[in-house]
């Protein structure tokens, strides 16, 4: 049985309010190379299409790649950038962050704390980190978002958060990892 999402909707992904927060810090980034991890609906890969020379987006469900609402180029159905051997200077991921017992829903369950999949997806790209270059993620309040952040510390990125939106039910914040 293909991996799911409840937010695949009548054959279309859409967006939800991460990713316009995420959009809201990353719009005016530019650059070489860019990577959308976890894609899905397409929306950020088409923004960073605008800024960047080269534009992947990699995502574990083929079927949402298949379907994206804002269509894209270079998209590749993989674990997180397993795939891949390019080095990018930026790099997005709305994580699957929520502290979840299981994994039922690939776009928004990140495991035991909110940890288990993230981890998964930052060893994923650290090696596809140019040098000098930025990893941006948005994680939640709901879950053990110091653990992640420590986490990228431990692999040897400079980690700060950027900035926070408090919603009804949770806070979002926005992470920037580098390695320079």
């Amino acid at each position: 049985m293909p991996l799911q999402s409840k937010y695949l909707k009548n054959d279309e992904y859409t967006p939800s309010e991460d990713t316009f927060f995420m959009v809201d810090n990353i719009k005016n980034e530019k650059g070489n190379f860019a990577l959308d991890v976890g894609s899905g609906s397409g929306y950020l890969t088409k923004l960073l299409s605008e800024n960047f020379l080269f534009v992947v987006g990699t995502d574990i469900n083929c079927e949402v790649l298949k379907h994206q609402t804002y269509k894209t180029n270079n998209l590749v159905c993989c674990n997180g950038s397993d795939a891949l051997k390019i080095k990018f200077d930026f790099i997005v991921c709305n994580l699957p962050y929520l502290a979840t017992d299981g994994i039922l829903d690939v776009a928004t369950d990140g495991g035991a704390e909110g940890f288990e999949i993230p981890k998964k997806i930052f060893d994923s790209v650290i090696d596809n980190m140019a040098k000098n270059a930025k990893f941006i993620f948005v994680t939640s309040s709901l879950s053990n978002y110091q653990k992640l952040i420590d986490y990228a510390q431990k692999l040897g990125l400079k980690t700060r958060i950027i900035a926070k939106k408090k919603l009804f039910f949770e806070e979002l914040i926005l992470v920037e990892s580098t390695n320079n």
